[in-house]
């Protein structure tokens, strides 16, 4: 059923997996929608297919749904943009819109992750290439796989503007598709973003064979270098026992459709990184915010010994084994002193 607000046509910025899913999703719900991709080979192709093969097998693309990769005010003219854009091409992405952008347009972030260069998170990122447009984020533990299978879903709509978070609430929820709203833009997005570096670390226990055992510890211990890092960028330590903290992170730590468990996998089973990445038709975010983490985490003086792990593992050559034999070695301390 349509939703009875105002907004009718809505643009997706980015044909990934995820991107494809939620125009599909919007366009069920009777919006007008407009899917943009960066590869004019591939949206011709779409349009001809009507199936997302390379990111999303197997979901049919109504035929009705616009799919281009034109940039043109046409396309900007709209009630709300969805950016679905992946970190490290997203501020190339969104300088090549800036001059359609119309003013005050709302702007829906679905990209989860930590710029390297700048530590900018991707709301930040918007604000900084297109100016004060009003932007809301939608994040939480949904793996377009399932949603398009109209699998029962839930996420978060966040927004320091509490009205633009009920529009987007509104315009996205369906009888499987259930959006709670959170003010905490700066939690909900740190949560979704180094969710997936920590899960980098439980594929790599996947890949080397450890049990259950191992991968509840890492999922604790890693929600609680998320939270202390958290708390310090100014979150509420709440927002981590939620949907885009905790659920984010059992999801993507144990999911077969995981991209960055996956990597993690491939590595605990002796693969090289570059291999990996290589052998990728999509953008594994942990890989990238991994860095992003770990500067932050020296910036402010944060303790993230996963992390650090991680990212000598990815950039620094060490042995996944002894990055764990480290990380279990490590001088015994209090569980609870940690966590507040």
């Amino acid at each position: 059923m349509a939703s009875t607000l105002p907004t009718k046509k809505i643009t997706v910025i980015g044909d990934g997996g995820w991107g494809t899913t939620l125009a599909i999703l919007l366009h069920k719900k009777g919006y007008e929608v407009t899917l943009w991709g960066a590869d004019a080979a591939y949206t011709d192709y779409l349009n001809e297919k009507r199936e997302n093969v390379k990111y999303l097998k197997g979901t049919s693309i109504p035929s009705e749904m616009g799919i281009t990769s034109d940039i043109s005010r046409k396309i900007m003219d709209v009630q709300l943009v969805v950016v679905a854009t992946p970190t490290p091409y997203l501020r190339s992405v969104l300088m090549k819109f800036k001059d359609f952008f119309v003013q005050k347009t709302p702007i829906v972030s679905v990209t989860k992750g930590i710029e390297n260069d700048t530590l900018l998170r991707p709301s930040e990122i918007i604000t900084a290439v297109l100016g004060n447009q009003p932007v809301s984020l939608l994040l939480g533990p949904s793996h377009a796989e399932e949603v398009a299978r109209g699998l029962p879903t839930t996420i978060v709509a966040s927004s320091r503007d509490l009205s633009l978070a009920r529009t987007v609430q509104e315009v996205f929820t369906t009888g499987r598709f259930r959006v709670y709203t959170n003010p905490d833009m700066t939690g909900v997005e740190l949560g979704a973003a180094m969710k997936n570096v920590i899960a980098i670390a439980a594929g790599i226990c996947d890949g080397l064979k450890f049990g259950d055992n191992s991968k509840a510890a890492l999922i604790t211990r890693g929600l609680a270098e998320i939270c202390r890092l958290g708390v310090v960028m100014g979150a509420q330590k709440s927002t981590f026992s939620g949907l885009t903290g905790l659920g984010d992170l059992i999801t993507t730590c144990i999911s077969p459709y995981g991209r960055n468990r996956w990597v993690g996998e491939q590595i605990g089973k002796g693969r090289k990184l570059q291999d990996v990445l290589q052998s990728m038709e999509q953008i594994a975010e942990g890989v990238w915010t991994t860095k992003s983490v770990v500067a932050l985490s020296d910036k402010l003086n944060v303790e993230m010994p996963i992390t650090r792990e991680i990212y000598n593992v990815l950039f620094a050559n060490k042995d996944p084994l002894e990055a764990v034999s480290n990380l279990m070695m490590r001088t015994p301390r209090s569980e609870v002193e940690e966590l507040v």
